[in-house]
């Protein structure tokens, strides 16, 4: 259980852009070093987290610790995830206020920005691989991203049509032949 908290302690501790940002270093973690998801697993987790209020790293990390170490799991690992946050939020508070005209750190909070964006998109490429993504499909997320990206449509609308659209398709395609059983 010691494991759990000071993975997502050094998650939360070492990563800054929010909990996007979080997501290839929580996959490193959960599912290559420490095998407690395989890929697909982290990918469908994803899709689960995301529809569930809170941040995406409170929610991850819930769902794996309870899935690795039940309840306690859970807690330590929600535990470790948000006591770096608090701590340095606390500290900025103090002092930020003094700084915020500094031209300094202006440049730096600029020149971090790209690097965040970066961080956002890499788990985007890795999940594209994991979720199934094909030609024939791929008009859905390319639809998603104008509806909510330009066109403002709230991502609550986007999840509940795709997951309508999904019964619905699944409903009336036939479904995959099994092999014979002998």
């Amino acid at each position: 259980m010691l494991k759990l908290f000071t993975t997502f302690f050094k998650i939360g501790l070492f990563t800054f852009g929010g909990g996007y940002a979080m997501i290839p270093l929580m996959e490193d973690d959960v599912v290559n070093k420490n095998h407690w998801l395989t890929k697909e697993d982290f990918v469908d987790m994803l899709a689960v987290v995301q529809t569930l209020p809170g941040p995406i790293s409170v929610n991850i990390s819930l769902f794996v610790g309870y899935r690795v170490k039940g309840v306690w799991g859970a807690f330590l690992s929600l535990l470790g995830i948000v006591i770096p946050s608090f701590v340095i939020i606390l500290l900025i508070a103090a002092v930020f206020t003094d700084f915020t005209d500094n031209p300094t750190v202006v440049k730096v909070f600029k020149g971090v920005r790209p690097a965040v964006v970066a961080l956002i998109a890499a788990p985007i490429v890795r999940m594209y691989k994991t979720a199934g993504v094909t030609l024939k499909n791929v008009w859905i997320p390319i639809a998603a991203v104008v509806l909510i990206g330009f066109l403002g449509v709230s991502p609550i609308w986007v999840i509940l049509a795709t997951a309508i659209l999904g019964i619905v398709y699944n409903m009336w395609r036939p479904s995959p032949s099994k092999p014979d059983e002998k």
